[in-house]
């Protein structure tokens, strides 16, 4: 195997991998990547056997074919500080060894035989469906932060996606929850598609989330019982998919808010991240003391200090109220309008959150005690 590659190309694609491949896997397969030269392209894969990435690079200088696996990390490192634009020549003259070199470097990286790489090659064609990249971008980017940590949950780890309908009108629905805050949006589909409900891992959705940013186009979609499939120009991302049943949501969204609250959401964002400066614990909470048309932010915390900041908005009603400053950032950062619109009932009970300019998302927050 003997080839060329741009070291721009290279990068782009081994920093992909290296969102795929675990740290300290125990199988040494596991920590390298497959070089694959056929068809006129290089095409690298990655996998930790839940996730796999696989991308073609069609600017490449190929002398001879073959394939064998190396060093995924180390690979990246070289390839990442050699200048960019450089010419990148490869060499496998052993099957133990494949020489990398660049105007005055030169590498011998330790290989691993292709034939030990696990590789999957299933049908997906069926049940096949596009979305815009930047459209399912924003969808996940609305939810992914209320992922749950809890492993003992794990129905939980992941973004619920179904498709929902409402008035003759079909949506690709994405939910998250931990426990302590739900985030729900939504994405008009241009037909009904044949999709059963799944729960998206959430290492993949991070590594789509990647993806997704440097590409602007059309995502085929498709998936089989445990699997999903993602495509895009050059790049294939294929993953398991959570076994469990994500809990009914619906019930979780509060029907009896009535008392809207309404802010300037770069005051509101801006006065929760500046009062919680104060707190080294982000779970200490911010103090919501409201009365007419006006919002007092505190937090006080006996190891730190305390901190206050009051905020003109429009309310009607009078409720002290306090919620985890990190939960009410999470959301405002995701909200697309210049204001925010927080709908309460009473001091225990959650709070619903929209934006203004997307009513295709809500948001609820479990308000903290004391």
């Amino acid at each position: 195997m003997k080839f060329s590659a741009n070291q721009q190309d290279l990068q782009k694609s081994l920093s992909y991998c290296q969102g795929v491949i675990e740290k300290r896997s125990t199988l040494p397969i596991l920590s390298n990547i497959l070089l694959d030269i056929k068809d006129n392209k290089l095409i690298i894969t990655a996998t930790d056997l839940d996730l796999i990435f696989i991308q073609k690079i069609s600017n490449v200088e190929i002398n001879s074919e073959g394939k064998t696996t190396t060093s995924s990390s180390i690979m990246y490192d070289i390839i990442r500080k050699i200048p960019s634009g450089s010419k990148i020549n490869f060499n496998q003259s052993s099957e133990n060894k494949i020489q990398i070199e660049s105007e005055k470097s030169l590498f011998n990286l330790n290989c691993i035989s292709a034939s030990e790489f696990p590789v999957t090659d299933e049908n997906f064609n069926q049940n096949e469906f596009q979305l815009n990249s930047k459209e399912f971008l924003k969808l996940l980017n609305k939810c992914k932060f209320s992922i749950s940590n809890d492993e003992t949950r794990h129905y939980l780890s992941g973004i619920f996606l179904h498709q929902t309908n409402k008035d003759e009108k079909f949506f690709l629905t994405a939910a998250a929850t931990d426990s302590h805050r739900m985030s729900i949006s939504k994405i008009k589909l241009k037909d009904k598609i044949d999709f059963d409900p799944i729960i998206l891992p959430k290492k993949t959705i991070f590594q789509l989330c990647a993806l997704l940013e440097d590409f602007d186009g059309e995502v085929k979609i498709s998936n089989i019982k445990s699997k999903i499939k993602f495509e895009f120009n050059n790049s294939v991302l294929i993953s398991k998919l959570i076994d469990g049943k994500f809990p009914n949501y619906t019930q979780v969204i509060p029907k009896e808010n009535q008392k809207k609250l309404e802010i300037d959401l770069k005051s509101f964002l801006n006065s929760v991240d500046r009062v919680a400066s104060v707190s080294l614990d982000k779970k200490d909470g911010v103090k919501f003391n409201l009365s007419k048309d006006k919002l007092d932010l505190s937090v006080n915390n006996s190891n730190s200090g305390d901190g206050t900041e009051s905020l003109a908005v429009k309310f009607d009603h009078e409720l002290d109220i306090s919620f985890n400053s990190r939960y009410l950032i999470d959301v405002a950062s995701q909200l697309d309008g210049d204001s925010i619109e927080i709908y309460l009932k009473d001091t225990g009970s959650p709070a619903l959150i929209r934006d203004a300019a997307d009513y295709d998302s809500i948001y609820v927050v479990m308000p903290m005690k004391g």
